[in-house]
């Protein structure tokens, strides 16, 4: 299961293509985390429909994702409600992303190509270039390829497969504390770490460099959520 094309340069980079209902989801899921959307607040399909000019279909599967994210409550016939995951389950689904991750990680550092590595090295350029801009949501997409090229670098579908469904999960909170001052410049720095150990290839220094950069992006996003 290929997630980023290979040899893909710093100005090429594949992006994987978003259904209308993932872009649905992620906008709703970035009004939710800001508070656009409070806690209790009803999402009517109808209403959106409109809003977004799009039939209920998208609508219904971005409200399915966000209720696998905890950031909705489905009920049955009834309009969905916003929600926010607890202290305990945000922690649960950030600890389980952490070691998935470091195993991604680890498995990388032994199992890339030379194709791959110099592949991961690109998207790392692409995403230093980027802090200059300092768009969070540009940085957010790039930083996506990053994680993929590690998770193809794995050589394990089945893993890759996980980490990909649990990171649907926390999506929102991931993409959410990219807008901390600063934030852009530190995750760079997380991530030199993890590359350079993936290049030299040191599996345990890479999923230990892999795990403290999904914990730090926990710690982020908790401090931006205090913000809003």
């Amino acid at each position: 299961m290929s997630l980023t094309a290979p040899g893909a340069t710093a100005q090429d980079i594949d992006l994987p293509r978003k259904t209308r209902a993932e872009e649905l989801r992620l906008q709703l899921a970035d009004e939710i985390v800001r508070g656009v959307y409070a806690p209790g607040a009803a999402l009517d399909e109808t209403r959106l429909a409109n809003r977004f000019n799009v039939s209920r279909t998208p609508v219904r599967e971005a409200i399915r994702l966000l209720a696998a994210s905890g950031l909705v409550q489905v009920r049955p016939h009834r309009a969905a409600l916003v929600a926010r995951p607890d202290i305990d389950q945000l922690a649960g689904m950030f600890e389980a992303m952490a070691e998935l991750e470091a195993l991604c990680a680890g498995f990388a550092a032994e199992r890339m190509t030379v194709t791959e590595r110099r592949a991961l090295e690109d998207i790392h350029e692409r995403l230093r270039v980027m802090i200059q801009s300092g768009d969070p949501q540009e940085y957010h997409e790039v930083n996506e390829a990053f994680h993929n090229a590690i998770y193809d670098g794995a050589h394990n579908a089945y893993l890759a497969e996980m980490a990909l469904t649990t990171r649907s999960r926390v999506q929102p909170f991931r993409r959410a504390q990219f807008r901390n001052l600063g934030r852009l410049a530190k995750s760079h720095i997380e991530h030199d770490r993890v590359v350079e150990a993936i290049l030299r290839g040191e599996k345990a220094v890479a999923a230990s460099a892999m795990n403290a950069h999904i914990i730090l992006v926990r710690e982020e996003y908790e401090h931006y959520s205090e913000t809003v």
